[in-house]
């Protein structure tokens, strides 16, 4: 039976189908969700109070934020609910509309947030600039905490931030003693909370701060019998639901855009935050994907729906609580949800102990978190790149005129301060030891033209000028303005040096000729360089003769030619950290064993630089086992190279790198002695040789047309046959029955020999484990395994899933899972996925 054509037998000794796992949570995202559940619940109840809508509103909306978004959202760690970012904007609808009419418009901006994710457009939100994003919620808690001080000293708060200032005095005059003093035990906690040493305060803070506070409060209170207004959540029977809005429809409109720019901006950027904190997470065993935004807008849109509907504050992503759920272990999307469900359960059956909470203690919490959002941090990174001016103003814009229009002139000073920076640019002239240096600090734009020309026009003629252009910008005007002023200055005898801001020359772009001193990048073959071999010169005598080019074709040929190409162009740039790593000496983080072929080259696959990698190279990327190396009076260079980079350097990874037409894996297969290989899933499913290396290969595959005879062995006592005799286990692995087979994610290998690259990867894996020392690394967790290969003919990388036998465990399965390699993304920081 033709192999292309599975038998009986060869789906009896298939690898087995994957089960189909029921709904389970996992022991983390439960103790996170409780965690989270802990936070949310005083939290939501405080914002609710600070705009002035039923307490049950708040529960609505974290109830409706864990469920619905968790289970739509693009985010999966990211948990939303009612946030201190809205709580001006709705306080203001409320004030405005009345509580049914806002719940109408949370639903109407509901739809609009599921608009904008249908037109793909939630990028287009990371555009706005950091400084009004964090002006704006600086101008918010800062509105937030006028508020609610007037509750904690025992009043109300007024409408607006400046007629809560202007109260402020006559309720220092008028104070609750009961209130201060609760709300007082509610922000000391608070603050002393996450401070508490030693182990007692290790196990004190498994308990959120913010709920140990307001049960403290609580406690205090009814112990001591204080008379205060206190949380009273109403039948859920007369729960309020919305109504159809009425009002001018241009107030509406700008309603409904101030909820969804607001939810959706602090949304996102929420999301894009907790893709930080993932990436930081030390604890990488299980991989959580990144965040799709455009889905994450769509569970925001849908839960703002549902959540208007049924008379809950308008939602979005939180950051305080999206960081306690990574901080508390979340692994998925059900830790969210869990979330959700525990605040819903709250919500019904806990009220008689909800009701005990003291409206004080909630106003001082939100109080807190109000003046936190005012962060100094962001108020320094700011100031350092120069725009504080936006921040200032957009906060200033929120607190006296409201947020909209706050963050409209908070836009409007962004773009005065873009168009001031491109338009000011500084030139200045002067001459030290007969030369003239021009320097011009920013972005040379048509608006300079004048200047430049009037100072270029002041350099004498004939004369030696350097010219320093500090700026990432210059436009055609500008760039005629120098090219005609360099033409005519050359011509008069004059020498023109161009450099950057550091000083540095700068290199022309130039036609590639031959003969001229152009150079090629770094990774052009030598058979491709167009910059030419130096020109003969004829020797002469004295320490002139030192600075002659030597001739390519008279010492060295090619070699010589690419390292006097090395110290013209590149020596200058890398001697700096060169000299730096020799007086430090090396710390690699990373142990990269690949094949000895010509076509892989180690730092430009990795992006790497000068002591990031340490770097072993052998005939088919090998890992003897530990005794089989010295056997029979061989070297020991591997398992030496292995040994030192572990113990001495302490990396903290090690990859195996194999690549497709791997010249030592079809001599393998060429061999008279290998395993018959037609059991392989390209024998089967491909009309490939079932055991030669000159397989045929399919389309989009890496010909594997070059002779096998200069890499096939020929006689038993050959150096080759002998190193060759490491790989034969990866042979005996893709024959064998009892392991699946190893692929690239989305299809079966090319061919036998593709089949063998990939499954010697994960052979040799398993080698190294056995290394004493490298078992001792993993055995502590501080030492990762990878498996990579690299498709020479398409420039394409693909990482050994981490979940298969290619991961950090010492034991891990050796047939118990698919051995599948994933592409690696173009995008930065992404993922690679099946």
């Amino acid at each position: 039976m033709s192999a292309c054509v599975p038998t009986h037998e060869d789906k009896l000794h298939s690898p087995p189908p994957g089960r189909r796992r029921g709904f389970r949570i996992a022991g983390a995202d439960l103790s996170a969700s409780i965690s989270v559940f802990l936070i949310a619940l005083p939290l939501s109840l405080g914002i609710a109070l600070a705009t002035g809508a039923p307490l049950q509103a708040g529960l609505v909306a974290a109830a409706v934020g864990g469920i619905v978004v968790g289970r739509l959202g693009g985010a999966p760690l990211q948990v939303s609910g009612p946030a201190a970012g809205l709580t001006v904007v709705t306080a203001d609808l409320i004030h405005q509309y009345g509580w049914r009419t806002t719940c109408a418009i949370t639903v109407l901006a509901g739809f609009a947030q599921l608009g904008l994710s249908a037109l793909r457009v939630a990028r287009s939100a990371l555009a706005v600039s950091p400084a009004i994003v964090h002006g704006m919620l600086a101008g918010i808690g800062v509105t937030i905490a006028l508020a609610q001080l007037h509750i904690v000293l025992g009043g109300s708060p007024q409408s607006s931030a400046v007629a809560n200032v202007q109260a402020l005095p006559a309720q220092l005059a008028d104070l609750h003693p009961a209130s201060l003093t609760v709300s007082a035990l509610t922000v000391g906690v608070l603050l002393a909370w996450p401070r508490i040493p030693g182990r007692t305060g290790r196990i004190l803070r498994k308990v959120p701060a913010a709920l140990a506070a307001v049960a403290a409060a609580t406690l205090v209170a009814v112990a001591a019998g204080l008379s205060l207004d206190r949380v009273d959540l109403p039948s859920w029977s007369s729960h309020a639901l919305p109504e159809m809005p009425q009002g001018p429809v241009l107030g509406l409109l700008a309603a409904v855009l101030t909820v969804t720019l607001v939810a959706s901006v602090e949304s996102l950027l929420s999301a894009v935050a907790v893709d930080k904190l993932l990436a930081a997470r030390k604890d990488q065993k299980v991989r959580i994907p990144r965040a799709r935004l455009d889905r994450e807008l769509t569970g925001q849109g849908a839960a703002n729906v549902v959540s208007g509907a049924l008379g809950g504050l308008p939602i979005t992503g939180v950051a305080v609580r999206s960081a306690a759920n990574v901080a508390a272990g979340g692994v998925s999307r059900h830790s969210t949800m869990l979330h959700g469900l525990w605040v819903a359960v709250a919500a019904l059956f806990l009220v008689p102990v909800l009701d005990l909470i003291p409206l004080a203690a909630l106003a001082a919490l939100v109080m807190v978190i109000g003046i936190q959002l005012v962060n100094v941090v962001h108020m320094r990174n700011v100031q350092r790149n120069r725009e504080l001016l936006v921040y200032v103003g957009t906060l200033a814009g929120v607190v006296f005129t409201g947020v909209l229009e706050g963050v409209a002139i908070g836009i409007a000073l962004a773009v005065g301060v873009a168009l001031h920076r491109l338009t000011r640019t500084r030139i200045t002239l002067e001459e030290r030891d007969g030369v003239h240096r021009l320097r011009a600090r920013g972005q040379l734009t048509f608006l300079a033209v004048p200047r430049l020309s009037r100072l270029l026009h002041q350099v004498p003629q004939g004369s030696d000028c350097v010219v320093e252009l500090d700026g990432s910008f210059m436009d055609h005007a500008a760039y005629e303005a120098l090219h005609d002023w360099q033409v005519a200055h050359l011509a008069q005898g004059g020498t023109i040096e161009f450099a950057g801001g550091s000083g540095d020359p700068i290199a022309e772009p130039a036609e590639p000729v031959l003969g001229s001193d152009t150079c090629c990048r770094p990774w052009t073959p030598w058979r491709n360089h167009h910059c030419g071999a130096p020109v003969e010169q004829p020797r002469t005598e004295g320490r002139a003769a030192d600075k002659q080019w030597v001739s390519s074709r008279v010492q060295g040929g090619q070699l010589a030619s690419g390292l006097s190409s090395f110290q013209r162009h590149t020596a200058p740039h890398v001697r700096g950290e060169l000299a730096r790593l020799a007086r430090e000496g090396q710390q690699p983080s990373q142990l990269f064993l690949t094949c000895a072929d010509s076509r892989l080259v180690t730092s430009m696959i990795t992006a790497s630089g000068p002591g990031d990698l340490f770097t072993v190279r052998n005939v088919g990327n090998l890992v003897p086992l530990p005794g089989e190396e010295g056997a029979e009076g061989q070297d020991e260079s591997v398992a030496a190279a292995i040994e030192y980079a572990v113990d001495v350097l302490q990396v903290e990874s090690i990859t195996i790198c194999g690549h497709s037409g791997c010249g030592a894996m079809q001599a393998l297969l060429s061999t008279p002695d290998a395993p018959d290989t037609t059991d392989t899933p390209e024998t089967q499913n491909t009309p490939a040789s079932h055991s030669t290396a000159q397989s045929t290969p399919r389309a989009g595959s890496q010909p594997t047309s070059q002779p096998a005879s200069p890499t096939t062995p020929q006689s038993g006592s050959s150096p080759l046959t002998r190193w060759l005799r490491h790989g034969r286990p990866s042979l005996e692995r893709m024959r064998s029955r009892d392991h699946s087979w190893a692929r690239i994610s989305g299809r079966l290998p090319a061919d036998a020999v593709e089949q063998l690259c990939l499954t010697n990867v994960v052979q040799q894996l398993e080698h190294l484990r056995a290394h004493p020392a490298v078992a001792r690394r993993l055995a502590e967790g501080r030492l990762e395994l990878h498996g990579m290969y690299f498709h020479v003919g398409e420039a394409q990388a693909y990482l050994l899933a981490s979940d298969g036998p290619s991961n950090g465990s010492p034991d891990g399965p050796s047939g118990s899972s698919d051995e599948v390699f994933n592409r690696v993304a173009p995008t930065a920081f992404e993922e690679s996925r099946a």
